[in-house]
C-alpha cells in the first residue's frame, strides 16, 4: 500500500502560496495546477467573454471575467470564465472592482483544455452550483458538446448546432446556439 507523503495545506497556507502560471487550485487541502490553455481553449475563452461582455456589461446586467480566482467555501478555483450578476461584482472600497473574489460566480464556464481531468472540472462546477452559482458551462472543444449545468435540475448535454444554449436570467438579451459558439473556433468568424 502506497501512501501519500504530501502534507495537506490549509486553504490560509495555500492562498499565501505565490501564484503559477498556468493557474493552481485549491481543493480538499491540496493544490493541483491547471494545464497550459491551447489554442482552441484560449480563442473560446477569449471570444465567449467579449460576446457576454458585449451584451452584459454593456447593459449592466452581468460582467464576464477570464482566469479568475474565486475564492469560497473552502476551496480556491480559477474558473476559465467567471460571470457576476452586475448587483453581485466585489467592489473595493472606492467602488472599483475588487482584487479579490471571495464568492462564487453566478456562471461559471470551464472549457477542457487536452489532457485536462473532466471530473476534476465537473466537480469545480458541482461546487460553484453548491454554492448559489446559478448555471455551469463545460464546452468540450474536441467534440464541439456543452454540457449545462443549470443549478437544482439535470445536466443537459447540447452538441446540435441549431441547439439553443440555456443562459441565466442575468443576462437576458444573450442568445447563442451551439452552432455559434464553436464557430468562434473559425477566426474569420469573430
Amino acid at each position: 500500500m502506497i501512501q501519500s507523503l504530501e502534507k495537506k495545506l490549509s486553504i490560509a497556507e495555500f492562498l499565501q502560496l505565490p501564484e503559477t502560471k498556468p493557474a493552481t487550485e485549491y481543493i480538499d487541502g491540496r493544490s493541483y495546477q491547471k494545464p497550459m490553455p491551447q489554442g482552441k481553449h484560449s480563442q473560446l475563452q477569449g471570444q465567449l467573454v467579449t460576446a457576454i461582455n458585449e451584451v452584459a456589461a454593456k447593459q449592466k446586467t452581468a460582467l464576464a471575467l477570464p482566469e479568475l480566482r474565486c475564492t469560497f467555501d473552502n476551496r480556491s478555483i480559477v474558473a476559465d470564465i467567471a460571470i457576476f450578476s452586475w448587483d453581485h461584482i466585489p467592489l473595493d472600497q472606492e467602488g472599483d472592482i475588487a482584487d479579490r473574489f471571495n464568492t462564487a460566480p453566478d456562471w461559471v464556464i470551464e472549457i477542457l483544455s487536452p489532457d485536462q481531468n473532466q471530473s476534476r472540472v465537473t466537480a469545480n462546477i458541482l461546487h460553484c452550483l453548491q454554492s448559489n452559482c446559478q448555471m455551469g458551462w463545460l464546452i468540450d472543444p474536441k467534440i464541439k458538446s456543452i454540457l449545462v449545468y443549470p443549478r437544482g435540475q439535470q445536466p443537459e448535454f447540447f452538441q446540435e448546432p441549431d441547439q439553443l444554449l440555456p443562459i441565466p436570467d442575468f443576462v437576458p438579451n444573450l442568445r447563442l446556439t451551439v452552432g455559434d459558439l464553436f464557430s468562434l473556433l473559425k477566426p474569420g468568424n469573430i
